[in-house]
């Protein structure tokens, strides 16, 4: 994402290259390339938006907002990002940045132009919806987000730094976050800076976590190293971090008792809060008391889809909630509204062979990808659960990709040791954009084929060559489920 501009209303410079320079930055930027809603990237599609959703949660006029813009100023899709943020693709007017940051704003979702970028906070989703976990998580979600803009030094983070609020089931950690709230029980909370913890009162978590966020700025500011972007990037490593937990835990308005990943007992609350409660990591498609979830296709909402979604958010009036999954939650929908949802080509089932599948935007839309791998991904997991549309651009053949007939479709098997499939990515080139974090398998376009790779623990596996695309699906599946 080298490419970007900001504010781009104004017209940038060609540079000799052809692409887009930006002629101003967005205050604040943190010296990275992330998109924002007020920086847009140029991609081979047009101008894309990023717009951050704190803890993926949309009010129902928000979802009506977000499909005007879709519609009005884009291809009308929205596509989810693993922080579940939403990116909009193909901007095509001339004066897209300020419409779009005029209509963001009108709908809330753009309450600080110096802050946009920094305001990535995911959020376990289910939380105060199915009876799990220690709180409800809105309360510390407004207060963050607040606090956040709030903040003069936090305007320097980078677009990559992430904040995670945990409330005890667990569903965070996975996501790697540089800061995350935990709930304990009690009115008690652990603030996690990197791997060292803070247990603090509760209602303290969300200021003592910008507190870390601004001592982490004006670390990588002393250090004066390029590209200290995230905790993992200070220079000094762990200690680094371990440090900078420190001087946060030794203020004078903060009350809190340190303690290092590495000493943590069962009986400390950054344990049992991760472990005691039993329910599921991530939300699974179906109903759930309490509403529904649901799973996008390669992260992506149709306008069929959005439609379906936002007909059921009006009806509840409870808003929706997008996941770092690529997925939706439904507050206050039933069973009855699955069948609507299904029939927009939404995953409603845990059976589905999509559950887990997600890609980059691939060719055309991108000119590093070697392949159009979203057209590949539904080819391997079959033609039949793919609703029916035309394509949105003109397809590009190319000697590295052609396309093969439809595979029979591989039913999704069990791995071996008896845990849940990992989740498989498809990605156009070696950056791997998007990729989700933790096991996975993925799916890597090269000259001619793909390479598929599974990663376990942290450590790549062997990785299997196909030619073509004919045994793509079968080697996806074997590597998925370890066999």
């Amino acid at each position: 994402m080298a490419n970007s501009v900001a504010n781009t209303d104004t017209p940038g410079r060609r540079t000799a290259g052809g692409e887009r320079a930006a002629d101003v930055r967005t205050p604040g930027d943190g010296g990275d390339a992330c998109p924002g809603a007020l920086r847009l990237h140029l991609a081979d599609d047009g101008p894309l938006a990023r717009v951050r959703i704190p803890g993926g949660v949309l009010t129902t006029a928000q979802t009506e907002a977000l499909a005007h813009a879709a519609h009005h100023l884009g291809d009308g899709e929205l596509h989810l990002t693993s922080r579940g943020n939403v990116q909009l693709r193909a901007l095509r007017t001339e004066t897209c940045g300020a419409d779009l940051a005029t209509a963001l704003h009108t709908a809330g979702l753009l309450p600080s132009a110096t802050h946009e970028r920094v305001r990535n906070i995911v959020a376990s989703p289910l939380s105060g919806l199915d009876g799990q976990g220690h709180r409800d998580l809105a309360p510390w979600l407004h207060a963050l987000d607040t606090l956040l803009c709030a903040s003069a030094p936090a305007a320097h983070l980078s677009g990559r730094f992430l904040f995670a609020l945990d409330d005890g089931r667990g569903d965070m950690t996975s996501l790697e976050p540089d800061i995350t709230l935990v709930a304990g029980p009690r009115a008690t909370a652990t603030v996690r800076i990197g791997g060292t913890t803070l247990t603090v009162p509760a209602d303290d978590a969300p200021r003592i976590a910008v507190y870390a966020a601004e001592a982490f700025v004006a670390a990588a500011r002393n250090a004066g190293a390029d590209r200290v972007w995230r905790l993992a990037d200070l220079p000094g490593g762990p200690e680094a971090v371990r440090a900078l937990a420190r001087e946060v835990a030794h203020r004078p308005d903060v009350t809190a008792t340190l303690t290092d990943s590495a000493t943590v007992t069962p009986t400390d609350p950054a344990h049992t809060t991760a472990t005691a409660i039993k329910a599921k990591a991530t939300p699974t498609p179906g109903a759930f008391p309490g509403g529904v979830s649901v799973a996008v296709p390669l992260g992506r909402f149709t306008p069929a889809q959005w439609t379906a979604v936002r007909h059921i958010a009006a009806r509840t009036g409870l808003g929706v909630r997008l996941t770092p999954w690529r997925g939706a939650v439904l507050p206050g929908a039933t069973p009855a509204d699955l069948m609507a949802l299904a029939a927009s080509g939404l995953v409603t089932e845990p059976g589905s062979p999509w559950t887990g599948v997600t890609a980059c935007i691939g060719r055309p839309g991108c000119a590093k990808s070697l392949a159009d791998v979203r057209s590949d991904a539904r080819t391997a997991v079959h033609p039949a659960h793919v609703p029916a549309e035309p394509p949105a651009h003109v397809p590009v053949q190319h000697p590295a990709h052609v396309p093969a007939e439809p595979p029979a479709h591989v039913p999704a098997q069990h791995p071996a040791d008896g845990q849940a499939e990992p989740p498989v990515h498809w990605s156009g080139c070696a950056r791997r954009c998007g990729r989700p974090r933790g096991d996975r398998v993925d799916v890597v376009a090269v000259v001619g084929g793909y390479e598929v790779t599974a990663v376990r623990a942290g450590k790549a596996g062997r990785t299997t060559s196909v030619t073509g695309t004919s045994s793509l699906a079968a080697t996806v599946a074997a590597a998925r489920t370890g066999t």
